[in-house]
């Protein structure tokens, strides 16, 4: 971690926040979809039922499931390393790994016609995007 009167303590700052508002995000979501499986599975299957993906729901949860989780652990632990050793590399994955996850999400809301929902996830994939930029290595 740089001293707060480093030139790359802002720089570092919203590295950990970024990564920590992934990790947080994903872990929620991919948490509450272990958790409440069945809930998750018979929401879905109506709102994805008149979309080409209406038969696989099953398939596509569990997906959707294991990005979600693996993105919240790897920005956990890319935040940590932020923290700890001060570098992003795992945080750059992280927002990498949540990218490809908010783009499947906005890919089934825009199959399943729910325009309002795939609109909503356009600031969490900008999020991504100025996470990738900020812990990428052109900055370090």
């Amino acid at each position: 971690m740089p001293t707060p009167d480093s030139p790359h303590f802002a720089t570092w700052l919203m590295q950990s926040f970024v990564s920590l508002f992934l990790a947080i995000l994903f872990l929620q979501s991919g948490m509450d979809k272990v958790m409440d499986w069945r809930g998750n599975l018979g929401y879905l299957q109506p709102h994805l039922a008149k979309s080409p993906l209406g038969g696989m729901v099953p398939t596509i949860l569990l997906i959707l499931t294991c990005l979600e989780v693996s993105a919240g652990v790897v920005n956990g632990v890319g935040f940590l390393e932020l923290l700890v050793l001060g570098k992003p590399q795992i945080a750059f994955w992280g927002t990498a790994l949540s990218a490809l996850t908010v783009t499947a999400l906005f890919f089934g809301q825009r199959m399943a016609k729910e325009y309002h929902g795939a609109a909503v996830l356009v600031s969490y994939f900008l999020l991504t995007l100025v996470g990738i930029f900020l812990t990428s290595s052109h900055l370090r």
